[in-house]
C-alpha cells in the first residue's frame, strides 16, 4: 500500500504514539502539551489527519499505529534518495559520508546490510 509522505509535524506526532502505544487521546493530548508544545486542538486535528491518511486508528479513545516507524523511515528514505540522488544510492552514501570516516564495526555493519539485499 503506497503511503504519502509525512510532514515533520506528522513524524513528530507518530514518534508520540510509537512510544507509547496504546495511547488514550486524552493522555495523548497531556504529552503533546508536555513534548511538543500542542494545545488540545491541534493534537486533535493532526490526530484526525493522521487517521484520514491510514497512519493511525482511535477506537474507544485508543490510538494506535497502523504502520510502523520502520516501515515510514524505509519509505521516507527511498523518497529522499529517489529525489534528491535520481535514486542512486551510491551517489546517497558517498554525499552522507562526505569526507566522514567510519568505525571498522560501522563499516561491517554495511557490508552485511548490503551482502543481506543484494539482487541475485
Amino acid at each position: 500500500m503506497e503511503r504519502r509522505r509525512l510532514a515533520e509535524s506528522d513524524f513528530r506526532l507518530m514518534n508520540v504514539i510509537w512510544e507509547n502505544e496504546p495511547v488514550g487521546s486524552m493522555k495523548l493530548v497531556e504529552i503533546c502539551l508536555a513534548e511538543l508544545g500542542w494545545k488540545k486542538s491541534t493534537t486533535f486535528t493532526m490526530l484526525r489527519k493522521m487517521i484520514e491518511k491510514g497512519f493511525v486508528k482511535n477506537e474507544n479513545s485508543a490510538v494506535t499505529s497502523l504502520i510502523s516507524k520502520e516501515e515510514v523511515q524505509a519509505e521516507q528514505s527511498e523518497l529522499f534518495v529517489e529525489q534528491t540522488f535520481a535514486g542512486s544510492l551510491p551517489g546517497f552514501v558517498a554525499a552522507f559520508l562526505g569526507g566522514k570516516t567510519i568505525s571498522d564495526k560501522e563499516a561491517e555493519e554495511l557490508r552485511r546490510l548490503i551482502d543481506e539485499h543484494r539482487e541475485g
